[in-house]
């Protein structure tokens, strides 16, 4: 037994630096016009932006749910296991039906400035929130942050953390100003009019976008598709990243895979002994995963059959988000009969981001970005494997839906200087918990420049010296 397990060992190994990704060279990507023809002339002005949602669309919306079909019963004591519980999602209908103000909502969404502006033919749609610093911290300094959604979220996702970045802390000098983009193709931003508008391309788009507001260089933030768009804008434009902060952070590749395998027989080479039952046994975890991305397969091969199907409906859109922030916050709330929804989110706030995808018919563009990420075009342009060389953050929050360890992620993310596990929370984790991720971010950001500054100083006196030192004759 022991003969075969080295054997096997061995050879792991050996596959494992054999398809080590080879260095790839940093594209050009073009600034594709990804609008229709009539955008072409589209101004560049930056226009203040606000939700108005005309009154018919939610007559339309009270008259299906009020003339909503029967559910079909959920089977006995099966709770989340085969999806959503239709005798919850009664309940939830029910509330949104009767009880959801959208009007209060929609001032709930419009409190903090909005804004639009035109980028490669797309609408593109943004929060632009500022600190407000005090008189007596007039010298506090301010620094951009782009953070990025994914899906099935919004910018519904950010309302709660918005304000815990943009407000000075008294243990430091610096804070935020914020910049938060709907993805295109999600809520009020446009979608593409031709295929290819992949996560690399957003990450020009938004790049753009803050060069347009004037930021050059700034820090990014991201969670689920969010993490791999900064991921790439950091790989692509590392002139213009100070850092890049992660709450879903992986890898794709045949080497990770190999020692994921390898760590399945000698769990110590791949993850430390504290958290390795994140990931093993693999079967546990593998199975775990498989039956959380069913949704991916067919959104990444036919995502307007399965777009068009759910927008069509209310009740549809409902059961198929609603499902995802359930099992993604934790998955034992998949068996509650209520499935946690509640632990975390209020209905209001779930109902909002609902609403942003039924208001703007959204959910059919939404999910073509993962035919885009999957495709060939994608895959074969290797841009996944480019390295990420600006300073990186990863905050692990323990019921994330995928969990990769720090030696892995770090063949990728090679200055990774912030690697924490987080004490609680799921994959919305700005939405769940978004003290938690805001202490995370403001830690990297003071890491980053304190470092900064520790590095100048070291370099000062030498400087000085040169510059005192008379020159010789």
């Amino acid at each position: 037994m022991w003969k075969s397990t080295t054997v096997i060992f061995i050879l792991a190994c050996g596959v494992a630096l054999l398809f080590r990704s080879s260095p790839i060279n940093r594209p050009n990507l073009p600034e594709t016009f990804w609008g229709p023809e009539k955008n072409k002339g589209a101004s560049k002005e930056v226009r203040p932006f606000v939700i108005k949602v005309p009154k018919s669309v939610i007559d339309d919306l009270n008259e299906r749910l009020t003339k909503r079909r029967e559910l079909v019963e959920p089977l006995e004591d099966t709770a989340w296991t085969y999806g959503i519980s239709t005798t919850y999602l009664k309940d939830v209908l029910e509330y949104w039906a009767t009880k959801y103000n959208w009007s209060e909502r929609e001032a709930l969404l419009n409190k903090y400035p909005q804004f639009m502006t035109n980028i490669q033919g797309l609408d593109i749609h943004f929060y632009h929130v500022k600190p407000h610093i005090p008189p007596e911290r007039k010298n506090i300094k301010v620094f951009p942050l782009l953070m990025v959604h994914g899906w099935p979220g919004s910018i519904v996702e950010f309302q709660k953390i918005i304000p815990m970045l943009t407000t000075p802390r008294p243990d430091r000098d610096f804070v935020f100003e914020v910049i938060v983009p709907s993805l295109p193709g999600y809520g009020f931003s446009q979608a593409a009019v031709r295929p290819g508008l992949a996560t690399p391309q957003i990450a020009v788009i938004f790049k753009n976008l803050m060069l347009r507001l004037g930021f050059n260089k700034f820090y990014a933030q991201g969670g689920d598709w969010g993490s791999q768009v900064v991921t790439d804008i950091s790989s692509l434009f590392p002139d213009n990243l100070l850092g890049t902060h992660m709450n879903m952070c992986a890898i794709m590749g045949t080497s990770s895979t190999v020692w994921t395998l390898i760590g399945s027989i000698f769990p110590s080479l791949v993850v430390d002994k504290e958290h390795a039952d994140r990931m093993y046994p693999l079967g546990h975890h593998m199975s775990r995963l498989l039956e959380e991305t069913g949704y991916m397969h067919i959104q990444a091969s036919k995502p307007d059959t399965i777009g068009t199907a759910v927008a069509a409906s209310p009740v549809a859109l409902a059961a198929y988000i609603l499902e995802k922030f359930s099992t993604w916050t934790n998955p034992d709330y998949r068996f509650r009969p209520d499935g946690g929804l509640l632990e975390k989110y209020t209905l209001d706030e779930l109902l909002d981001n609902l609403m942003v995808y039924w208001v703007t018919n959204s959910l059919p563009t939404s999910v073509r970005l993962y035919a885009e990420n999957f495709g060939s075009a994608h895959m074969e342009s290797k841009i996944d494997q480019l390295p990420v060389n600006v300073p990186s953050a990863c905050a692990i929050f323990p019921h994330e839906i995928f969990y990769q360890p720090e030696s892995l992620l770090r063949e990728k993310y090679t200055n990774l200087i912030q690697f924490n596990y987080l004490p609680r929370g799921g994959h919305f984790a700005a939405f769940e918990e978004p003290a938690l991720l805001a202490d995370d971010v403001f830690k990297f950001v003071f890491t980053v420049e304190d470092t900064k500054k520790k590095n100048n100083a070291k370099n000062m006196p030498n400087a000085e010296k040169k510059i005192k030192e008379p020159t010789k004759i």
